[in-house]
């Protein structure tokens, strides 16, 4: 049985046209008004107990359970640190001028950009007009002063495994940021926070979670997926054998 579906029930369909009594109007008034107000609630707690299962949950079986919200938890790894506010940082270094290491508090205080686009994973599933804001990696690349040899960024995520890279340019786009918010909520842990890499124009693997280093490169590196098959230019539509739309 698809567990999305409500299971067969036995009882005999209704006359078309009766009318129904007033208790009953009320009691199913009632019932939707309770679902509207505890939807959220029952929502965040579902996101929250499936973030915490994939965090232990080295197989990603826990990507095939239902999750209203769209998003499926996926880790590489068995279990990922938690970073809190005072003790996360991202480190930018490798072909630049100013080597830097910022705390959340300084990311905070940089300037923010919002984009609301759809994400597309590449194993099939979208979940359109997502709300992301953080600081454009192309601002991060300017203040640190990328070297003329620079043709490549390397991201290193704080779970020990995950790698992702874009070339220079494709990290440059407006569209490309470290995201702190994402569903106009501080990034949670299960999401990857509490900062994390969002290349919107990109399947949804490029957008590497946890993120604990950017390091500019002579030449682009495979990240995890690649290195095990997946594209390493990742744009919706154009890669991975798939014909998805783009993201818009």
């Amino acid at each position: 049985m698809n567990p999305e579906q409500p299971a067969e029930r036995p009882d005999e369909p209704p006359v078309p046209g009766k009318p129904i009594g007033r208790r009953v109007l009320l009691g199913t008034l009632g019932l939707g008004a309770l679902g509207v107000l505890t939807a959220p609630t029952l929502q965040r707690g579902l996101e929250a107990f499936l973030g915490n299962a994939a965090d232990k949950d080295p197989t990603g079986l826990t990507g095939l359970l239902p999750n209203g919200g769209g998003f499926r938890y996926y880790s590489v790894t068995s279990s990922v640190p938690h970073k809190s506010a005072g003790d996360y940082r991202l480190t930018v270094g490798g072909l630049v001028h100013r080597p830097t290491t910022y705390t959340l508090a300084d990311l905070r205080r940089l300037p923010q950009t919002r984009l609301v686009k759809d994400v597309q994973c590449v194993t099939g599933w979208r979940v359109p007009g997502t709300p992301f804001e953080g600081v454009r990696l192309s601002d991060l690349l300017d203040a640190a002063g990328v070297r003329a040899q620079g043709r490549a960024v390397r991201f290193t995520c704080f779970d020990g495994a995950y790698t992702e890279s874009l070339t220079l340019d494709q990290a440059r786009r407006a569209d490309v940021l470290v995201a702190l918010r994402m569903q106009d909520k501080d990034l949670g842990h299960s999401h990857g926070g509490p900062v994390r890499l969002y290349v919107a124009p990109m399947y949804f693997y490029k957008s590497a979670k946890w993120l604990s280093g950017i390091t500019v490169t002579d030449e682009v590196r495979p990240g995890y997926w690649e290195k095990r098959g997946y594209d390493v230019d990742a744009w919706v539509g154009r890669s991975n054998g798939r014909d998805d739309e783009p993201t818009s």
